[in-house]
């Protein structure tokens, strides 16, 4: 826990909006009046489930009359970091009814240095949870134990109960239970039990209970999985954030999570011979890829599966050690790790640990950095109007600023019209244009915030305008999808 706890303060990058947008913004609207709900929540296609957490962690700061910019921004993801904790727990315990305690070590070992799971693992994603949730079900489920008969029979209940959370929390959590559901109804002796009086029972109230909080919330009757499924799976409406080969995970996706890791991961799963596991990690990686809007976070729940067949791998390197010295019998009564473990330990630490540092305190911090210094601003009046000229849900927002003050971003909500331009790409494509036209019928903004990208573009309209930089934050030192955004500029209005 203490790990994740300081990781929690570790990192200070945006890595994804739904960070900030679709759990964070949506619990600040819940507690204090106010936020930004994006289009998603209009169409139904999101569950309050994981906001309603933030939600009551909000409603505590402000109970406690401790909702400063600091509380604000670090809470969250300390709060997260708890709940990842158990998820390394359950990892270990996983490992250790399937291996045994010397594999559990190293697959712990593996889950802790992981550059991406360091870097993701603690935001305030819905992913997150949904990994810690996988973890925990994956435990629990019988047919996953080499001896599964066993296994106590409450055990594949809280099975049940987790895999049932997690499909409320991200509907697309199914993907796995299916075909663990499947590989449990084979081996199940007691198949109709296990479908009428377990499943459906289970699935029924957990699903009842999420279907009921999003009647109250959305004040209709919504049935989120349905509408999630119609857009992302019916409807392709996930491409219009963009599209890869189908390729992608397995060439670029799943293999920068894993890193170098990957050598171990496929070590492993031949040295542990364990088909149902590696079937599961093949299994997701293969459905997503049929989908055409690819995300890393998408698969998280999988890589610590993987890193536990990492640590499969790095366990038997560090046992043939062991074994060989015994058979050598020397008088040494400490084991010292061979030089292959050690290589393969500095190998693993020299090329996580500073990627994992780089990401989590370097790579795009511009974004936070500037709301966390607005924030501030706000707190002591500096900030009456902000206008963001950015892609839309790149920086965080009133979760992060905590003044209810006027602010404005470019929308980018998808369109049923064929080639139809949001006022982003509108933006992007002719910023001078643009705001030409924008500002004819503006109310004049106290702050402008703006990538440098797009800043030299509109140097002279801004001056016109009386506004002058006031702080500009380093962002990124290479681009992502995009241009590269070196930093993000504060423009403030000079008082006349």
């Amino acid at each position: 826990m203490q790990v994740w706890m300081a990781n929690s303060f570790f990192v200070q990058t945006y890595f994804n909006p739904d960070e900030h947008w679709q759990a964070l913004e949506v619990a600040h609207r819940i507690t204090f009046g106010y936020g930004h709900l994006t289009w998603e929540w209009s169409k139904g296609i999101r569950s309050y489930v994981h906001p309603m957490l933030f939600a009551v962690l909000y409603k505590v700061i402000s109970f406690l009359h401790i909702d400063t910019p600091l509380f604000m921004i670090k809470a969250p993801r300390l709060f997260h970091s708890i709940l990842s904790s158990s998820g390394d727990l359950y990892l270990f315990k996983f490992s250790y009814v399937l291996y045994g305690g010397h594999v559990a070590q190293w697959a712990l070992f593996a889950q802790l240095t992981n550059w991406f799971m360091f870097y993701c693992i603690t935001r305030t994603l819905s992913n997150s949870l949904e990994t810690v949730l996988t973890v925990i079900s994956l435990y629990y489920w019988p047919c996953l134990r080499v001896n599964y008969s066993n296994v106590s029979p409450s055990s594949r209940h809280w099975a049940l109960v987790a895999a049932a959370i997690a499909c409320a929390i991200r509907p697309t959590s199914a993907i796995i239970w299916v075909y663990v559901g499947l590989m449990e109804l084979f081996v199940s002796r007691d198949r109709l039990k296990f479908i009428f009086l377990e499943v459906v029972p289970i699935g029924f109230v957990v699903l009842g209970m999420t279907f009921l909080l999003d009647r109250l919330m959305y004040g209709s009757w919504i049935f989120v999985p349905l509408n999630f499924l119609k857009f992302n799976f019916l409807s392709s409406g996930g491409d219009y954030y963009g599209t890869h080969p189908w390729h992608w995970y397995f060439s670029q996706g799943f293999t920068v999570m894993i890193f170098t890791f990957l050598p171990f991961l496929v070590i492993g799963i031949f040295q542990s011979k364990n088909l149902k596991l590696s079937g599961l990690i093949l299994w997701v990686l293969v459905l997503y890829s049929v989908l055409g809007h690819k995300e890393f976070r998408f698969v998280l729940p999988v890589l610590p599966i993987s890193l536990a067949f990492a640590g499969y791998s790095l366990a038997m390197l560090s046992r043939r050690d062991s074994s060989s010295k015994k058979r050598k019998k020397t008088t040494n009564n400490r084991t010292k790790s061979s030089w292959k473990i050690q290589l393969a330990v500095f190998f693993l630490l020299t090329t996580n640990v500073p990627m994992a540092i780089y990401m989590s305190m370097i790579h795009q911090r511009g974004s936070e950095d500037v709301m966390n210094y607005l924030a501030k601003e706000a707190q002591h009046g500096n900030v009456k109007n902000v206008l963001f000229l950015t892609p839309c849900h790149a920086i965080p927002y009133y979760s992060t600023l905590h003044q209810n003050i006027p602010m404005r971003f470019l929308d980018c909500s998808p369109s049923e019209v064929k080639g139809f331009l949001d006022e982003s790409d509108t933006f992007m494509m002719d910023p001078i244009g643009f705001m030409s036209e924008f500002a004819k019928n503006w109310s004049q903004p106290s702050h402008i915030i703006l990538f440098d990208n797009e800043e030299k573009h509109l140097k002279d309209f801004l001056f016109t305008h009386s506004f002058v930089e006031r702080k500009r934050f380093f962002h990124a030192h290479f681009k992502v999808d995009r241009d590269l955004q070196k930093s993000v500029v504060l423009y403030a209005l000079l008082d006349k």
